[in-house]
């Protein structure tokens, strides 16, 4: 099943990527093959530590079982000690992360605990800083915001902003279903700029978003566009783009799996204010293809 991009979509992209108004906005399967996905994770932790639901493949879940079952920080330092031992991606040419790192954009927004954005720019010779959203009262007196300073993000010294936190910085990790809660009441509370920097939701609100790793029916991603993006409103007319992978149907068939973006496609122009064009394919695909386009254009 082919992508929905036209060519004026992607006319348009490329053209807000050289103007500098692009923001990408990368999730878990950008990291795929590298770092395990969170299905995989919560499985390992359901065996080992006894979860004792059938919802096993939820991280969410199963961390705020350890959570209550442990302490809140358990589950947490347990990512971060897998994080730890993992290496990170070969950054070669059509790795998502190195890609993105190509396109010169100052600002990067993730909800990655990993650090593959930042060492990605880093690698291509670019000085970049880490941001951490402070939804919790510890993370600014663990990590102070580089915004504070007077810091502004540009092509040469881009800002990666870490919307669910860094597994170097496990107090600000969103990671169980209390920490998602209590993200989002945060969020919705935000009425002085407290949480999102005034740069982020600049970002947020006038620029084209690039969204690679995240998937229609994750949950994750719902609460992206209803928490975050849906209290940013509507952005100045620009297209966005979520790079998705084709939907899993009940009914396995090419008329079956067209039924299934046809609904996606549908629920996504329902929850959101933002016009969105979904590239249907993997993620390594898109890179290598943005990376082909971006280098003609």
């Amino acid at each position: 099943m082919s992508n929905t991009l036209g060519e004026s979509d992607w006319e348009n992209l490329l053209q807000r990527i050289k103007d500098k108004e692009c923001t990408p906005f990368t999730g878990a399967g950008a990291c795929a093959g590298t770092l395990p996905l969170a299905s995989e994770i919560a499985d390992q932790w359901a065996e080992k530590y006894g979860y004792p639901l059938t919802d096993s493949g939820n991280l969410a879940r199963v961390a705020q079982f350890l959570a209550v079952d442990q302490d809140p920080m358990f589950p947490k330092q347990v990512i971060r000690r897998q994080f730890q031992k993992t290496d990170p991606p070969c950054f070669e040419a059509n790795e998502p992360h190195c890609v993105l790192a190509d396109l010169k954009l100052p600002i990067y927004i993730t909800t990655n605990y990993d650090s593959f954005m930042f060492q990605a720019l880093k690698s291509r010779e670019r000085e970049p800083k880490r941001e951490l959203c402070q939804w919790n009262d510890l993370i600014g007196l663990i990590e102070p915001s580089v915004l504070d300073s007077g810091f502004m993000p540009t092509p040469a010294n881009p800002l990666v902003y870490h919307l669910h936190g860094h597994y170097e910085v496990p107090q600000s990790m969103v990671l169980t279903e209390d920490d998602y809660l209590a993200f989002l009441v945060r969020l919705s509370k935000d009425k002085e700029d407290r949480l999102l920097p005034a740069r982020i939701r600049t970002a947020l609100a006038t620029t084209s978003l690039l969204f690679i790793g995240y998937s229609l029916t994750d949950w994750n991603f719902r609460v992206l566009f209803r928490g975050l993006i849906g209290s940013m409103g509507a952005t100045l007319g620009m297209t966005s783009i979520a790079v998705q992978l084709e939907p899993s149907a009940a009914d396995p068939s090419e008329q079956g799996r067209a039924r299934a973006q046809r609904y996606l496609n549908q629920y996504l122009e329902k929850i959101q204010r933002i016009k969105v064009r979904i590239y249907w394919g993997d993620v390594r695909k898109f890179a290598r293809e943005l990376r082909e386009r971006w280098e003609a254009f």
